[in-house]
């Protein structure tokens, strides 16, 4: 006869596997099919043959970037696009000379009369142009010369290919957050890159961790690296990362981590459900793959920030910098209701209610749930101290061997379900 302890453990893997499936059933209807990355190549097309008539650019050519090359976007996410120039010195165009030739983008897309929702953005880190595109419907984000985007998107496509699930929690993530409208940089919250290395962190803490620290897949700061950009520089990137990534899998053959998507996406809210007290002190690693104090680096701490997560491409920035104060409570809170709903005995068992939680209205209806009002909930006063002690506590169960963080991962788990049930 089974204990209460077994018998709680696999009701909640029961119930798990309902979550599995409402996750493959949100992947089916998120993720891009053929058509969409045609369409979207069509796009780049229609766009290139629009800057032929711009004088200011002729012989440059236009490379997309960002989530369409790394794989990670969904069928309704936007295109980055850069507009390579050719002036044969492999130096990038200066911010005066980029935004001169995106006002002349404009006016050429004003003159053909085929984008709307023009928005130019001049003085941003990367200047900017945005549209929507009249034809086939989606938003532009271009830039001049960005070669640092490129190698960046090239790295997370190289990420992506290590492990499926990187890919399917990526989108899942991104689809979660724009329903509880924390995916928006313009109101500070978080924008997708940062939501991106949230989860390879997360993928980097497993026990045992799916993937590297990524200065074990290039030590170099990207950054620095891509400036005069030949294509030599860009080969012996990849060279340099395709035998590390194979060095790491071969290192990790018999010590794969066996999580199911749904263990994954449950553990990855759980890890920042607390992030808000926790901020203040740590910053988000993905090049050490660890938590690491802010007072540890000067970068870090003469920089005045409310959310730490550097940038392992462009050491020390922080890539979630628009985040506020307000914006982080709002986003703690949401991680947090997040995982007391995908803890909780009755949400697990009904469809309707985790897809509910986990999508939008437009992804909830085609999938046969009538729609509901996303909000996050309010979270009761907590100690910061108890925060941060139950935080140090997880880092040093992250550090003891595989055998005894898992007893103790079952042992906690049973005993909250236990408590659920």
């Amino acid at each position: 006869m089974l204990s209460s302890v077994a018998a709680s453990i696999l009701i909640l893997c029961d119930r798990l596997g309902v979550l599995g499936l409402c996750l493959r059933d949100i992947l089916a209807e998120i993720k891009p099919a053929d058509s969409d990355r045609i369409t979207r190549l069509n796009a780049i097309n229609q766009f290139s043959d629009y800057l032929r008539s711009v004088q200011s650019l002729r012989g440059a050519v236009v490379k997309p970037f960002g989530s369409f090359v790394s794989n990670l976007y969904t069928k309704w996410g936007d295109l980055d696009v850069s507009v390579q120039l050719d002036n044969g010195l492999g130096n990038s165009a200066s911010k005066t000379l980029k935004r001169s030739l995106l006002r002349d983008i404009m006016k050429a897309l004003r003159r053909y009369g085929v984008a709307r929702y023009i928005h130019f953005i001049p003085n941003a880190r990367v200047p900017l142009l945005i549209y929507e595109g009249n034809h086939h419907n989606i938003s532009f984000d271009v830039s001049i010369d960005n070669y640092l985007g490129i190698m960046k998107s090239k790295i997370l496509l190289w990420i992506s290919q290590m492990d499926e699930r990187f890919r399917d929690v990526v989108l899942l993530t991104k689809e979660w957050a724009k329903a509880q409208n924390i995916n928006d940089p313009k109101s500070g919250t978080l924008n997708s890159y940062s939501l991106c290395l949230m989860v390879i962190f997360h993928f980097q803490t497993c026990e045992p961790p799916i993937l590297p620290p990524l200065g074990e897949i290039y030590g170099g700061n990207i950054s620095d690296d891509v400036t005069g950009w030949s294509s030599i520089s860009e080969r012996h990137i990849g060279d340099v990362c395709a035998a590390n990534i194979e060095r790491f899998r071969s290192r990790n053959l018999r010590r794969r981590n066996q999580s199911s998507l749904a263990q994954l996406l449950v553990s990855f809210f759980d890890k920042f459900s607390e992030v808000e007290t926790v901020a203040s002190e740590y910053a988000i690693c993905t090049h050490t793959g660890r938590w690491e104090r802010i007072d540890s680096n000067l970068g870090w701490a003469r920089t005045s920030r409310s959310m730490l997560i550097e940038d392992p491409f462009e050491r020390p920035e922080n890539a979630a910098r628009t985040v506020g104060p307000s914006e982080l409570r709002v986003v703690s809170n949401a991680f947090t209701d997040a995982y007391n709903k995908l803890s909780s005995s009755s949400v697990l068992a009904n469809r309707n209610s985790l897809i509910s939680c986990l999508t939008r209205s437009r992804v909830s209806s085609q999938l046969g749930v009538r729609p509901q009002v996303h909000y996050t909930t309010g979270t009761a006063a907590i100690d910061p101290a108890a925060v941060l002690g139950r935080f140090e506590n997880v880092m040093r169960l992250d550090r003891r061997s595989h055998a005894s963080t898992s007893a103790v991962t079952v042992s906690r788990r049973a005993n909250e379900t236990t408590y659920l049930l």
